[in-house]
C-alpha cells in the first residue's frame, strides 16, 4: 500500500506513513497486526483509534523464548503453540494458567513477558476461525522485507533516497503483480458479511441492557 524511506523506525516515521495512507483514503481499519515496537504501537493507537491490535505471535514467541532457560525452550515453545492455536479465549486462558503455574519458578522472566502480552497476542480469536491463521502474524510482509534486504545487501550502500526507492519500489511493484494474479489472501466480501452480522448482534446485546437506578 505504501513505502517510506526513513532514518529510523520510530514513532514519527510510522506517523508519517500512516498519515500518507489516510490522506490517500485508507479508513475503516478493523485490525492492525504488528510486533510490539513501541513507536509503531503508539502510532497505531493515535491514527487507528477504535481498531483492534493483534500482536504478532511469531515475534511474541521469540521474545518469550529469548528470556527462557535454554534447556526449557523446546517445551515452552510447544506449550505456547497450543495456547496460540486455542479455539476460543476460555480454552486459551485455561492453557495459559497451566503454563504460568508450571514455569513461574523455572522461567520467571519468560512468564512475566507472556502474562504482559497474552491478551494482545490472542486478539485474533474475536474473528472467524477461517481468518485466524492468516492474521496471527506478520509473516507475509516479513517475507517481503527479507527479499528487500537480500537485494539491499548486494548493493550495500545507496547513493541517495531516490536510488533506494527505485529498487525497493520495483520489488514491491513486482510483488503486487504476483499477489494480484494469485488467489485472494482474504475474501473481504465474506469478511464484510460476518462483520455485519457481528455488529447486529452487538447492537442487539446493547439494546437488551437494562439500567436500574435514579
Amino acid at each position: 500500500l505504501d513505502c517510506l524511506i526513513a532514518d529510523s523506525e520510530n514513532e514519527a516515521s510510522w506517523e508519517t506513513l500512516f498519515k500518507s495512507l489516510k490522506e490517500r483514503g485508507l479508513h475503516g481499519v478493523d485490525l492492525v497486526v504488528s510486533d510490539n515496537h513501541t513507536g509503531l504501537v503508539n502510532a497505531i493507537k493515535r491514527h487507528f483509534q477504535g481498531s483492534r491490535w493483534q500482536r504478532c505471535q511469531t515475534h511474541f514467541m521469540r521474545n518469550i523464548l529469548g528470556h527462557a532457560p535454554r534447556h526449557q525452550r523446546g517445551n515452552i515453545a510447544n506449550q505456547l503453540k497450543l495456547i496460540f492455536q486455542a479455539s476460543d479465549m476460555t480454552t486459551a486462558k485455561k492453557l495459559a494458567d497451566e503454563f504460568i503455574e508450571q514455569y513461574s519458578s523455572k522461567a520467571q522472566k519468560a512468564v512475566a513477558i507472556f502474562e504482559d502480552g497474552f491478551e494482545q497476542a490472542l486478539t485474533v480469536l474475536v474473528f472467524p476461525e477461517r481468518y485466524r491463521q492468516k492474521l496471527r502474524t506478520t509473516n507475509l510482509p516479513e517475507r517481503m522485507n527479507e527479499e528487500i534486504r537480500r537485494r539491499q545487501r548486494v548493493i550495500r550502500i545507496f547513493p541517495n533516497d531516490d536510488a533506494a526507492m527505485r529498487l525497493i519500489g520495483a520489488l514491491l511493484a513486482d510483488q503486487y503483480e504476483t499477489w494480484k494474479n494469485q488467489n485472494r489472501y482474504l475474501d473481504m466480501q465474506e469478511y464484510q458479511d460476518w462483520k455485519n452480522e457481528f455488529t447486529k448482534e452487538e447492537e442487539k446485546n446493547t439494546n437488551n441492557i437494562v439500567t436500574i437506578g435514579k
